[in-house]
């Protein structure tokens, strides 16, 4: 064998590792891809959104909230939820073909202690439209407490920037629109109370 012959043997050898490593990092980086993205896919998704059931005395209401767009005021509520601070209050005040209140009095219509109120998150997005829950509040903006209202029709005079700051939205009903429908046709007498107590059983995290 030439040395001519030897050379081009040993060429021809090392050019063939280079090209088989070449080869498999280029397999590797086509394989790596597809790993990747199953990985992503196997990444746990947004976690369901929280649903409280709302048990009165006329059925159950099932509300979903909305804690992406309105954290401070769903985590102010699901507070009051985790202390069972809602037990035993009632919807006090019902206007029909506009919204349903309660969270905050007592059937005897004495109102319950509260926590401290909470910035009003009214320009979150979420409009008051019917089967949105909101928070009650005074004319103060950052006033909301506990007390929250069920809108039994589009109400945007309520949303933020219409009239004044507006009415934060934290949620909407999902299941029981027809039970927000009997509270908001019950006969009301002057300062739209209730004639009949319309109570608020409990709400609960499902």
């Amino acid at each position: 064998m030439t040395k001519n012959t030897l050379r081009s043997i040993v060429i021809v050898s090392v050019l063939a590792v280079i090209f088989l490593q070449s080869g498999c990092d280029k397999q590797t980086d086509q394989n790596s891809q597809p790993v990747e993205k199953d990985q992503k896919q196997m990444a746990p998704q947004n976690k369901t959104a929280t649903r409280v059931k709302i048990e009165t005395s006329k059925g159950d209401i099932i509300v979903e909230l909305n804690e992406a767009k309105a954290p401070i005021t769903c985590k102010n509520f699901l507070g009051y939820v985790a202390d069972k601070y809602y037990d035993g209050t009632i919807f006090h005040r019902v206007i029909k073909g506009f919204m349903i209140q309660g969270g905050g009095m007592t059937a005897d219509m004495r109102s319950k202690q509260t926590k401290p109120s909470i910035i009003n998150e009214a320009s979150n997005g979420l409009k008051n439209d019917r089967g949105t829950i909101a928070m009650a509040r005074t004319s103060d903006p950052d006033s909301a407490t506990s007390q929250f209202f069920i809108n039994h029709a589009d109400s945007d005079f309520l949303n933020a920037g219409v009239r004044d700051a507006g009415y934060a939205v934290f949620g909407k009903v999902v299941e029981g629109m027809d039970v927000v429908d009997a509270i908001a046709n019950v006969q009301t007498r002057p300062g739209d109370v209730p004639v009949e107590t319309v109570l608020i059983k409990s709400i609960r995290v499902e």
